[in-house]
C-alpha cells in the first residue's frame, strides 16, 4: 500500500486572498503578544504596587490597633478596612492550607510586614480558596483578623474597545494596500486576456509606481510589436496572393490555346487550385482588416432573407426559419462574407444549408447554419478554425478544401464581436452558431 500524500494547507484560489491571509495572520500574532506583553506588564506591575501598599497598611494598621484601649478597638476596624480588606476581631473561621499562588504571595507580604515581632496565622477558607484570613495576637493577647477577598487581575473593558478598533483600521488598510498592490496586475491580466492583434487595442496607462509603470511599457511595447508583426505578414500574404494571380491568368489563356490533352486538362486543373488558394489568401488577408467597415443599423430579418433568396436563385437548397431578430448594429459586409463562408461549406459538404434565427428577449441573436453533411469529430472542433487545417486525409483540394474557410469565419466573427461555436448537430451533421451580442 502506499503512503497517503500529506496534505497541504488550502490555499485561496485568488493572490489578494493570499496576501491578505498572510497579513491578517501576522496582525493576529502581532496583536496578540502585544496584548500578552501589556496584561502581564500591567499585571506584575499592579501586583507589586498592591502587595507594597497591603504591607505599609497592614504594619500601620496592626501598630494602631495595639496601641489603642481594647474598648476603642471596634470602633476603628471600619476606618482601617479598605477595598478588598476588613479588619475584625476574633480567631476567623479559616481553617485550610494555602493553594494559589496569589494567596502565597499575599501571606509572604504580610509575614514580611509584622516581622517576627507579630508572627501571623493566614490560611484560607474551606468554600474560597481566594478568600483567606490572617490571624494576628496583639500585644494584649486579643486577636485579630485580615480578612481578604483576592480578586483577579482583569484588564479594563475600553481596552478591548480600543484594541479592536485598532486591529479593525489596520485590517482595512492592510486590505487597501492589498488591493492596491494586485490591482496593477490584474489590469495587465484583463488587458492580455482582450489583446487583438488584429485591432488597436488601448493602450495601458503608464503611471503609477516605477514597477507598474515598467511592466505597463513593456506591454505596451509588447502589444505594438505583435500587431506590426500580424500586420506584415497579412500584407505579404495579401500582395503575395494578389501578384500570383496575374501569372496564373496568363498560364490559364495559355493552356485554353493549347492542343486538346490530357496533360492540359491536369494543367487546367491545377491551374484552378492554385488559383482558389491565392483567392482564399486574399480572402484571409481582408478579413484581418474587416474593423474598418463603420458598423451600421440593420434589419436582420430583411438581411438573412436577401442573402438566403442569392442562394435560392441560383438553384440552391438554402433555407431560412427562426425569430424575427429585429434591427441590429453590425458590420453587414463582414456579416454576409461569414454567413456566405458557413453556408458555402455546408453546401460543399452537405449539399443543402438550414439557416436560423434565434433571438432571445433582451439576450444575444444567434444565427445557426446547420448541415446534414459528415460532421466533424467533437476533438477537433477547435482545430478545423485555424488556418490551412483540413479534415480530409487524402489532401484533395476538391474535397478537402483550402483549410481557410471556416478560420476566415472565425476571424470575421471576431471582427464582429461575436463568438462562432461549432458542435454536432441532432441526429448527424454540424452545427454552426454565430452568436452576437446586442
Amino acid at each position: 500500500m502506499t503512503a497517503a500524500a500529506p496534505r497541504r494547507f488550502p490555499w485561496p484560489g485568488t493572490l489578494v486572498a493570499r496576501l491578505f491571509l498572510i497579513f491578517l495572520v501576522g496582525l493576529l500574532l502581532a496583536y496578540g503578544l502585544s496584548f500578552a506583553s501589556l496584561f502581564y506588564e500591567r499585571y506584575s506591575t499592579t501586583k507589586t504596587m498592591m502587595l507594597g501598599d497591603l504591607e505599609r497598611d497592614v504594619a500601620i494598621a496592626m501598630d494602631i490597633l495595639d496601641r489603642l484601649p481594647a474598648a476603642e478597638r471596634p470602633a476603628w476596624l471600619p476606618r482601617l478596612s479598605s477595598g478588598n480588606r476588613e479588619y475584625q476581631l476574633g480567631n476567623g473561621d479559616a481553617d485550610q492550607p494555602l493553594e494559589l499562588d496569589a494567596a502565597r504571595s499575599v501571606a509572604q507580604s504580610i509575614q514580611a510586614a509584622l516581622g517576627n515581632a507579630r508572627p501571623a496565622t493566614i490560611r484560607a477558607m474551606a468554600d474560597d480558596p481566594r478568600h483567606i484570613q490572617a490571624r494576628v495576637v496583639l500585644s494584649d493577647g486579643q486577636p485579630v483578623i485580615l480578612d481578604i477577598h483576592l480578586s483577579s487581575m482583569r484588564p479594563a473593558p475600553w481596552l478591548g474597545v480600543v484594541l479592536a478598533v485598532q486591529l479593525l483600521l489596520l485590517i482595512g488598510c492592510a486590505w487597501l494596500a492589498v488591493r492596491l498592490a494586485v490591482r496593477p496586475l490584474t489590469r495587465l491580466a484583463r488587458a492580455a486576456e482582450a489583446l487583438d492583434p488584429n485591432a488597436k487595442s488601448p493602450l495601458l496607462s503608464e503611471h503609477g509606481p516605477a514597477e507598474v509603470a515598467h511592466a505597463a511599457v513593456a506591454f505596451n511595447a509588447m502589444q505594438t510589436r505583435i500587431a506590426a508583426h500580424v500586420a506584415e505578414r497579412m500584407q505579404i500574404l495579401g500582395a503575395i496572393s494578389h501578384d500570383l494571380q496575374t501569372p496564373i491568368t496568363r498560364m490559364k489563356l495559355r493552356t485554353e490555346f493549347m492542343d486538346a490533352s490530357v496533360d492540359r486538362d491536369k494543367l487546367a486543373q491545377d491551374l484552378n487550385e492554385v488559383e482558389r488558394l491565392v483567392r482564399e489568401g486574399i480572402d484571409y488577408a481582408r478579413s484581418a482588416h474587416g474593423k474598418v467597415e463603420t458598423p451600421v443599423r440593420v434589419e436582420l430579418a430583411a438581411f438573412l432573407e436577401s442573402l438566403v433568396y442569392d442562394y435560392q436563385d441560383t438553384g440552391k437548397a438554402v433555407s431560412l426559419s427562426g425569430d424575427s431578430a429585429g434591427p441590429l448594429s453590425t458590420r453587414p459586409h463582414a456579416l454576409r462574407r461569414v454567413l456566405g463562408n458557413l453556408i458555402d461549406n455546408a453546401l460543399k459538404f452537405a449539399g443543402a444549408a438550414e439557416v436560423r434565427v434565434d433571438a432571445a428577449e433582451g439576450g444575444p441573436v444567434s444565427i445557426f447554419v446547420l448541415d446534414r453533411g459528415p460532421g466533424i469529430p467533437a476533438h477537433e472542433m477547435d482545430a478545423v478554425l485555424q488556418p490551412f487545417y483540413r479534415l480530409e486525409s487524402s489532401r484533395n483540394r476538391d474535397t478537402g478544401g483550402t483549410g481557410l474557410g471556416l478560420a476566415i469565419a472565425q476571424q470575421l466573427a471576431e471582427v464582429l464581436g461575436a463568438k462562432l461555436i461549432l458542435s454536432p448537430r441532432d441526429g448527424g451533421g454540424l452545427s454552426v452558431e454565430l452568436r452576437i451580442a446586442r
